[in-house]
């Protein structure tokens, strides 16, 4: 038996077509289902506990973060492995009993992620390298997105990489991840320190460190349609892809590399960022073109959230009380 864990908040519609997918998709496959909701304001949890009776509910009454709401799910499940998937994540056919049989065949996997399909069909970042300041300035600087088949500009997400058989990786995204519950239980869940975004790299760290394999393989495919719980926070600031809060995704950097890489790579990572913000300040101060003014303003704001988010974590050290 496997295991499927969903954490959801505010995406009602969205999960209810996530549990319809998994279920036509998976019907051959023994499992449990598990629903954690990080008390969402749209109904999510009843919507779960009326039309979805198959399904284990937890109902949180504050949002604990993703880290900890699957943690909440792994200490009750049953299945010899963990699916974890997100609500704006669709399995596609075989894509569960195909991960099932690989995990099966390769015992010396600890956890596996499979190809991840934007709704228009493109594929999406699905295999990754541990990230570092160099990969954060080849992102900022458009360098990867300029040459995404260079093994060296987009080295991070293996550019070049025709994503067609199975590879050996660094991390995969937390969209769509099958995890060896025997793996989790000798090198501990989620870090709850990480209250969204880089909980899925420290895991994958952690995993290859104690001598676990983890893999990209192509033929467990989900549409994903991205940053569907982040966008309903209307309080927050996006990053440029408009789907990760950005405060969050800095304090989780931050707490990331503090944690497994130390103190200087911290600081590297913070300046790499804000010396590329003030060079696009300065720039649309000094040479404006378009809209400059709210060019500048975005780059304002991001210094602002650098170094607030800083502060916020004592340079990494210690994670704010949640909710975030």
């Amino acid at each position: 038996m496997i295991t499927v864990v969903i954490v959801s908040y505010n995406t009602r519609e969205i999960l209810a077509n996530c549990l319809d997918a998994l279920f036509r998709n998976s019907a051959g496959e023994a499992k449990e289902v598990f629903v954690v909701d990080n008390d969402s304001l749209d109904q999510s949890a009843a919507m779960v506990s009326e039309q979805y009776r198959q399904v284990r509910l937890i109902a949180n009454h504050q949002n604990l973060g993703f880290a900890a709401a699957n943690n909440q799910a792994f200490t009750q499940a049953s299945g010899r492995y963990l699916v974890l998937l997100n609500p704006d994540a669709y399995v596609g056919p075989s894509s569960i009993p195909n991960a099932v049989a690989f995990m099966d065949s390769h015992p010396e996997c600890g956890l596996c992620g499979g190809k991840i399909i934007s709704p228009e069909g493109r594929l999406e970042p699905s295999a990754r390298r541990f990230p570092s300041p160099l990969s954060k300035l080849l992102t900022l600087s458009g360098m990867s997105a300029r040459f995404p088949g260079s093994t060296v500009l987009n080295r991070h997400e293996f550019g070049g990489f025709d994503h067609d058989h199975p590879l050996e990786v660094d991390w995969v995204p937390g969209t769509f991840t099958i995890v060896r519950k025997t793996m989790l239980d000798a090198i501990g869940p989620f870090d709850e320190r990480f209250y969204i975004y880089y909980e899925e790299t420290d895991l994958c760290l952690r995993a290859k460190k104690a001598g676990w394999k983890v893999f990209f393989i192509p033929d467990a495919e989900v549409m994903h349609i991205g940053g569907a719980s982040s966008k309903t926070r209307k309080d927050k600031t996006f990053d440029k892809a408009g789907a990760q809060v950005l405060s969050f995704r800095m304090r989780s950097e931050w707490l990331y590399y503090r944690k497994n890489k130390g103190l200087v790579t911290v600081v590297l990572s913070a300046g790499v960022e804000l010396f590329w913000y003030l060079l696009r300040y300065l720039k649309n101060l000094l040479l404006p073109t378009g809209d400059a003014g709210s060019k500048r303003m975005m780059a304002s704001t991001t210094m602002r959230q650098i170094i607030r988010s800083l502060g916020d974590t004592r340079l990494g050290r210690t994670s704010p009380p949640a909710p975030w």
